[in-house]
């Protein structure tokens, strides 16, 4: 029954949601090009859609935190931030730290974000992941398994 409730309270949330108020889901996305997330993301900003963190949101993908009002922002059980330095393709096709990127990166993300990278040592080439309960802490969970648009 509890379920049943649930999915119910689901359906109509969704269904009672106009075009404004619309969701957006990420999931399974490993970033890319930090201009091209940056475009994307003023767009989804002015759109007033609610955004769901639903699996890995790595590198680039993580400039929604930034981009998207955090009361805008919601992550479920399986949310996966991955953050990492910038970095462009140097002699012989192997990845160089693109210093000015990183900084630029960085400042991107909001104070609780920028503090928990600095606790662990910054923006490196090493991936660092934030999941589980230290990002429930900082971010709403979301309370249903939103089926919404995958960007």
């Amino acid at each position: 029954m509890k379920v049943v409730t649930g999915l119910l309270a689901a359906v109509l949330l969704v269904a009672g949601m106009d075009a404004s108020h619309a969701v957006v889901r990420i999931a399974e996305d490993r970033g890319g090009r930090i201009g091209t997330y940056v475009d994307k993301y003023q767009g989804l900003r002015s759109s007033g859609e609610t955004v769901v963190i639903d699996g890995l949101c790595a590198s680039a993908c993580t400039i929604v935190l930034g981009a998207v009002p955090r009361d805008r922002i919601c992550v479920t059980s399986r949310a996966n931030l991955g953050f990492h330095a910038a970095w462009d393709v140097g002699n012989n096709g192997r990845a160089v730290t693109n210093a000015e990127a990183t900084r630029m990166l960085y400042s991107m993300y909001p104070t609780n974000i920028r503090r928990w990278i600095a606790q662990r040592g910054g923006l490196t080439p090493n991936m660092i992941f934030l999941r589980g309960r230290q990002l429930t802490g900082m971010y709403k969970p979301c309370y249903m398994d939103a089926q919404a648009q995958t960007r």
